[in-house]
């Protein structure tokens, strides 16, 4: 049996191989931060701005203060008051001036939910309001009011322009035989993960201050908790339960964070605070909206000649994720297609609008959704067929991009030609009487990306004497299914059964550092620092295996939990009799083995020059649908999504992954919407804020173009993100095919289609 299984090239990598954590996750064991109950602890709830802009004149707490069951009540006097979020500016509990309806006033912490919030109706505040700007082009002209007087303007100083030539570019323009161009504008969503924005905090009688928490990049948290807080950080312990998504809305440190820290500090008692599904959609950071002034040109052979975008982002109230999704939306605009001229003006600008996060894609969606039309709109001028103007321009392998991306697999041709040959591609209107057929393709990060001097991730697998695995890796699993990933690489690299693998990752007093989760980074950084310390740990096996059957190390190997010779298989030992063999003995040894892997990327330099990430995902997503002439309803039907992310470690987890992307997509594209009046939410229930459920999800077909990546664990790239990323565009080009009519602006919605 041993002998015919080595003819197979894997044991687990390319098998489906069901979630590790599922059992746990469908039966109600796993416990997330909403579970989270500890002795003595208190809940606190946070009082926000009544106006989107005002001075804040007064605040009397002393009502509150005496209510039965309240235990503390805090503003931004009782803080240190030092400012967070990466440009340091706002404070968790904001003093002088508000600048949203999201800005935090006061806080309280009482024995239960329903004190603390009689409490904050007791509390008063005076406000003088101000006259508040909403309009991010508005916010932009010389006598709008000011969201923070003290900088002068509105203009956010970030910098996030590229060019290869102005000039070149200029002329390529005015002589270009084929140039299309127009706005698009893209809106608010909410990220909508089934766990909402959850904290428990515990500052105890030494000065340990102990957090749970459902952030994506557990040691930048307790970085950025210990410099607003004042904890010592080597005081801080960051425990994350189970997380139920996250999408991006992860990667903030929260002003709820620091709040909780302050209600425990003044306490000594824990104190939680979870918001409600209502709070979630009014006050967590939504996607990066955006107005996009595309141009693009070609010649007469199909050939792209350059692109132009100009992009105006409101960042709203602070700078947060968001508008640092123009980064990405820069590598998109000079990376997807072949292009030798390229440029990339994104201003940011502050509102009295909620400020926004990151969101799965981080900012692809929005950038595509431009992109993708005016590749179709170029194919119509010039008379292509929309599918061959595309593989024309396809991005190919060992290629580099205008701004240094070094492409190594890429796979993106035969995306799109299966996927176009998937949906029944046959040309423009083909698809039938009121039905469109649509195709966008993507251009996305798959192995890291460099926003961090480090990129690393940590992980440490230690096998006991029964033959168990643990791994403890740094990476933090949101959902994504990376923990089975990981699994899979390590009994893949140990050559025993996935069952024998756990993987710890909960805690950062044990495991070792990850700069976080996002980037579509954890298969390939995380799953790289696996492999690295199971090999490791491979070697101190098999060095105690070579002792055992005395026989040269490089020919022994590990199969399905025997080790045994290559040259003789009848020299074999189950793996955990050789451990055994190996530690029970006078000066034996434990096998335990770590590794850090840091992907060969580059921080781009101050031209937005350089290799950002260690591979690039490709793919090609193609929309069949149907649209009622009468009433403008849009009905799709099918979906085929291919994906070239290099070796599929787990078909299974894979085609979730797809699955869900796509379902994000169409609901960004459709459906979701938050509506703002005057700064504020105001469809903030499910009700009325409409995600694309099972009901309106189509026939969806994942394919998989396996390229293998030379720098990847067994060859895979990311793939967690690029699902929702292509949707809105190739929605959009499938509604022309059926109506003729192009639509620039999200979500498309039935009154569009009737009004164009």
């Amino acid at each position: 049996m041993l002998e015919q299984k080595l003819v197979e090239r894997y044991s687990t990598i390319g098998k489906p191989i069901p979630k590790i954590d599922g059992f746990e996750k469908v039966t109600g064991y796993a416990r997330y931060v909403d579970d989270i109950k500890l002795p003595n602890m208190l809940y606190g709830k946070i009082l926000r701005s009544r106006y989107p802009h005002a001075r804040i004149k007064r605040i009397d707490t002393s009502r509150a203060e005496a209510l039965p069951g309240v235990a503390a009540v805090i503003t931004a006097k009782d803080t240190p008051m030092r400012r967070m979020g990466i440009l340091k500016d706002q404070l968790p509990l904001k003093y002088g001036k508000v600048r949203s309806v999201r800005d935090e006033v006061a806080a309280v912490a009482a024995v239960d939910e329903e004190t603390a919030l009689e409490a904050l109706d007791l509390i008063e505040v005076e406000y003088e309001e101000l006259e508040p700007v909403f309009d991010p082009e508005e916010a932009m002209k010389p006598d709008a009011p000011l969201v923070h007087e003290e900088l002068g303007t509105n203009v956010v100083n970030l910098n996030f322009r590229f060019s290869t030539d102005d000039e070149e570019l200029e002329r390529i323009f005015r002589e270009a035989p084929a140039v299309v161009e127009g706005e698009y504008r893209v809106h608010y969503v909410n990220a909508s993960p089934l766990g909402t924005i959850g904290v428990v905090a515990h500052y105890d009688e030494r000065g340990h201050l102990t957090i749970y928490t459902n952030t994506q990049a557990p040691f930048l948290y307790k970085r950025d908790l210990a410099e607003i807080t004042g904890v010592d950080p080597a005081k801080i312990h960051v425990i994350q339960p189970e997380i139920g998504g996250a999408f991006g809305r992860g990667m903030d440190l929260h002003p709820t964070d620091a709040i909780a820290v302050f209600l425990s500090i003044k306490t000594r008692k824990p104190v939680k605070i979870v918001f409600s599904r209502r709070e979630e959609l009014e006050y967590a950071p939504p996607r990066q909206p955006a107005i996009i002034r595309m141009r693009t040109a070609a010649d007469r052979t199909g050939r792209l000649l350059a692109r132009d975008a100009k992009l105006i982002l409101d960042a709203g109230a602070y700078v947060s994720w968001g508008p640092f999704d123009a980064r990405v939306m820069m590598a998109t605009t000079t990376g997807l297609y072949q292009l030798t001229h390229a440029r990339f003006d994104a201003t940011v600008v502050y509102t009295n609008n909620p400020y926004c996060g990151t969101q799965r894609g981080a900012g692809n969606p929005q950038i595509t959704f431009a992109i993708e039309q005016q590749m179709d709109e170029l194919a119509e001028e010039l008379g292509m067929d929309p599918v061959e103007f595309r593989i024309i321009n396809a991005n190919k392998p060992n290629t580099v991009t205008p701004q240094g991306m070094i492409i190594t697999s890429c796979g993106m041709e035969e995306c799109i030609r299966r996927a176009a040959q998937a949906i029944g591609w046959r040309g423009r209107g083909s698809a039938g009487l009121g039905k469109g057929i649509g195709l966008a393709c993507y251009f996305h990060v798959g192995g890291g990306a460099r926003v961090y001097r480090s990129d690393g991730c940590g992980t440490i697998v230690q096998v006991d004497d029964f033959g168990r695995v643990t791994v403890i890796t740094g990476s933090t699993d949101i959902g994504t299914g990376s923990d089975t990933a990981i699994a899979q690489i390590v009994a893949e690299e140990l050559g025993v059964p996935v069952s024998r693998v756990s993987v710890v990752n909960d805690d950062t007093a044990i495991r070792p550092w990850d700069v976080g989760t996002h980037a579509s980074r954890a298969t390939f950084v995380a799953g790289n620092s696996a492999l690295l310390a199971a090999r490791e740990a491979k070697r101190q096996i098999l060095e105690t295996a070579s002792q055992l059957f005395g026989t040269p190390i490089d020919e022994l190997d590990i199969r399905d939990g025997y080790v045994y010779s290559r040259s003789d298989p009848s020299k074999k030992m189950e793996y955990d009799k050789v451990i055994r063999r190996g530690h029970l003995r006078e000066g034996g040894r434990v096998i335990l083995a770590s590794a850090f892997y840091d992907p060969p990327n580059q921080m781009q330099d101050e031209r937005w020059m350089g290799n950002i990430s260690a591979a690039y995902t490709f793919g090609a997503q193609a929309v069949l649908l149907e649209v009622d002439e009468e009433t403008g309803t849009i009905r799709v039907l099918k979906v085929v999504s291919a994906h070239d992310a290099g070796r599929i470690l787990n078909p299974l987890g894979a085609e979730g992954q797809v699955h869900g992307g796509v379902v994000m997509g169409l609901g960004y594209t459709l459906s979701e919407e938050l509506v703002l009046d005057r700064g504020r939410v105001v469809n903030a229930t499910l009700m009325d804020y409409l995600l694309f459920t099972s009901h309106e999800a189509p026939e969806i077909v994942p394919i998989f173009v396996e390229t293998e990546d030379p720098q990847g664990p067994y060859g895979a790239k990311g793939l967690g993100e690029t699902g929702c990323i292509p949707t809105p565009a190739a929605v959009a080009n499938a509604i022309y095919d059926a109506t003729g009519k192009r639509l620039r602006e999200l979500p498309i919605k039935p009154w569009n289609i009737l009004r164009k």
